[in-house]
């Protein structure tokens, strides 16, 4: 999941919405990301989720499989959004936990 918002953020870094209209590459790289991170999302055991309750697993699951499967209507601007604003605190919550050394 790390790996696959790292690269959204990338690939999204320097660019603007506008760049999602004009650029095809650049759509279809975002978007190829978050169904990458959603799939990973939707691998992660129910007593994980349980132990990470501020990752929003049922959101991050459904958004890819809005992609997946409504490829050709997919909201450019709910996808920039969700790149450029969610992401980043995504990203914070993903690497905190993944270096939290738990209870003792």
């Amino acid at each position: 999941m790390v790996e696959a918002a790292e690269s959204a953020l990338q690939f999204a870094a320097g660019r603007t919405r506008q760049d999602l209209d004009r650029d095809r590459m650049l759509l279809f790289a975002l978007t190829r990301a978050i169904e990458i991170l959603g799939e990973a999302a939707s691998k992660i055991s129910e007593e994980s989720r349980v132990e990470l309750p501020l990752i929003p697993w049922s959101r991050i699951v459904a958004m890819r499989n809005r992609l997946v499967h409504a490829y050709f209507d997919i909201d450019r601007n709910i996808l920039w959004r969700t790149v450029t604003e969610e992401l980043p605190e995504l990203l914070r919550l993903l690497r905190r936990q993944g270096s939290d050394p738990g209870p003792d």
